[in-house]
């Protein structure tokens, strides 16, 4: 019943913004620009569709076979994205229509006639549906394989012996293998990340979107990822989404990719690495629980954890973490969602300190919800560990 509450309260609240922001694009772009009948009641059919397909694609998503699955989400996330920049665009518009023209003429006392309004109107409307094709180009060209960014992090640790100077460790993290990134995304990630030859592979959760059975041929590729001291895994919230995430942690160690759950390990005698179950994690044997993975470290030893979410960060440092490997942000993926991320979240993207203990934050290998980037490129990390 509790969950069933929240469930509900989560559909009303989504089918509520996207009423009103499909509303708002109608009123502005098929209203006030006066199309004639016939494409007036076209285009406002074909708005009301897209639009109700996005609930009803996220739904039936989780349920359908992926062949079905995959050509619906693609429309039905392309279509989010572009929404979301119709909706940016057309507000920036209206404010510099506010400030330009209607504040001024209502000072002067002169008031936008019928013909002068619809004339902005189609003026605004033309330009703000050139500006969305534009950056919705952009957005879907930074989400592809090919735009994938490796990106060279270095981190000074105190007690870091001489002996691992220059160790690397690659981090993948939001992958999310699902219904639009399927296994030539993979293959492409695990050929970078083998390319770069990496001491130790750390997949920061967010990994897959669906069950194993949904899934096993997408996310095969990932048996041949390889690294010196192998590959390990932290659960994200979307792992526990799919309500198979037993399953996958099974598949996960049959692969060869350790899961690390509140658990500890020691790498070359020189640092331990930790990793905990995501923090929103529930279930018989799941949640997070940093003092765990921690309990008996060596305190001589530099400790890394790998924990989804940035938020875990400020019991990690208060704990002596020297360094936590995190994602779950995707630095925000698509400008100016950036700015709503940062006041949900503390650490963003990148590279950030809280007294002795730092934290490095990927913006994601992958994309979730509309195959996009802008402005927040995707990136495979290779961090570097250095004394200091």
């Amino acid at each position: 019943m509790h969950s069933l509450w929240h469930l509900s309260t989560f559909l009303t609240f989504t089918c509520s913004i996207l009423f009103c922001l499909h509303y708002y694009i109608w009123a502005r772009l098929i209203r006030d620009m006066g199309l004639a009948a016939p494409w007036r009641g076209r285009l406002t059919v074909l708005l009301a569709l897209l639009g109700f397909l996005i609930p009803l694609g996220l739904f039936s998503s989780r349920f359908a076979p992926r062949p079905v699955a995959g050509p619906v989400m693609d429309v039905v996330y392309t279509w989010l994205g572009m929404a979301f920049f119709l909706t940016v665009l057309l507000a920036l518009a209206d404010l510099v229509k506010l400030l330009v023209v209607i504040l001024p003429g209502k000072v002067l006392g002169k008031p936008l006639d019928p013909d002068r309004r619809r004339f902005l109107a189609l003026l605004s409307g033309g330009l703000v549906l050139l500006g969305d094709a534009g950056v919705s180009a952009a957005g879907l060209l930074g989400a592809t394989a090919g735009a994938l960014q490796v990106k060279k992090v270095r981190v000074a640790l105190r007690k870091l012996p001489a002996a691992l100077e220059g160790y690397r460790i690659v981090q993948i993290s939001d992958v999310h293998v699902g219904p639009i990134l399927g296994r030539d995304f993979v293959e492409a990630v695990v050929e970078r990340v083998n390319g770069l030859q990496p001491d130790l592979i750390a997949i920061t959760g967010d990994l897959v979107d669906g069950t194993v059975a949904q899934l096993e041929e997408q996310t095969a590729p990932l048996k041949a990822l390889r690294a010196k001291d192998g590959a390990f895994f932290t659960t994200g919230n979307h792992e526990y989404y799919t309500g198979d995430v037993d399953e996958w942690l099974s598949w996960l160690s049959a692969a060869g990719i350790r899961p690390l759950r509140n658990e500890r390990v020691l790498i070359r005698g020189g640092f331990e690495l930790a990793g905990t179950d995501d923090r929103t994690a529930r279930g018989p044997g799941h949640g997070e629980d940093i003092p765990k993975a921690l309990q008996g470290r060596d305190p001589g030893k530099p400790l890394v954890l790998m924990a989804h979410q940035p938020k875990s960060f400020f019991q990690a440092a208060e704990l002596g973490v020297d360094l936590q490997l995190s994602g779950h942000t995707h630095g925000g993926q698509i400008y100016p969602f950036t700015y709503l991320v940062a006041l949900f979240q503390p650490y963003v993207a990148g590279l950030y300190q809280r007294g002795d203990s730092q934290i490095y934050v990927s913006r994601g290998t992958g994309t979730w919800g509309p195959p996009m980037r802008l402005g927040a490129p995707a990136e495979i990390t290779e961090i570097e560990l250095v004394r200091g």
